[in-house]
């Protein structure tokens, strides 16, 4: 009976331990790719939570809770929001989210590439809870270093974002 047993139990590991192997190598492949994959979104919080961190500044009237520049705005939200854009990109966003708006004021969303003044575009903020906008720029094939200030009605600096073209 103990030689049965023992044949038994040796072709029931020869049988089940190579799957059992392959299970535990696709769980260790699956925790490294996890692993890998938690790294990249720790990062990428880390990028938003800094630029949230930096945005969530407080200004007479208003706070930024969000300034960022995306590729595009679809309903009211930003989409494609990178630090690098081509080349062959045409147009870029800078989205702002203002909360606790006291009064109605104004912004200016100034566009700089390489330190040189490109445009200034004043826009409203409502008195309110929440305010949405955003300013764009026809980027004309200009590759480098590009950022946008955001100043407050009287012109003082609050907020810069700042984007390569390569």
């Amino acid at each position: 009976m103990k030689k049965y047993s023992v044949c038994l139990l040796s072709m029931i590991l020869l049988t089940v331990f190579p799957a059992v192997m392959h299970a535990a190598t696709e769980m260790q492949e699956a925790a490294e790719e996890n692993t890998a994959a938690g790294m990249q979104e720790i990062a990428e919080e880390t990028d938003t939570a800094a630029m949230q961190d930096n945005a969530e500044e407080s200004v007479p009237g208003f706070s930024v809770t969000r300034m960022l520049i995306a590729g595009s705005v679809e309903n009211r939200e930003p989409v494609g929001v990178v630090s690098v854009y081509a080349a062959s990109t045409e147009k870029v966003y800078c989205f702002l989210e203002a909360i606790d708006i006291t009064e109605d004021t104004e912004v200016s969303f100034v566009w700089y590439h390489e330190d040189r003044e490109m445009a200034v575009v004043t826009l409203p903020l409502k008195k309110g809870p929440k305010w949405r906008t955003y300013s764009s720029k026809k980027l004309g094939g200009l590759t480098g270093t590009w950022k946008v200030e955001l100043h407050d009605a009287s012109g003082n600096s609050i907020l810069e974002v700042d984007f390569t073209v390569e």
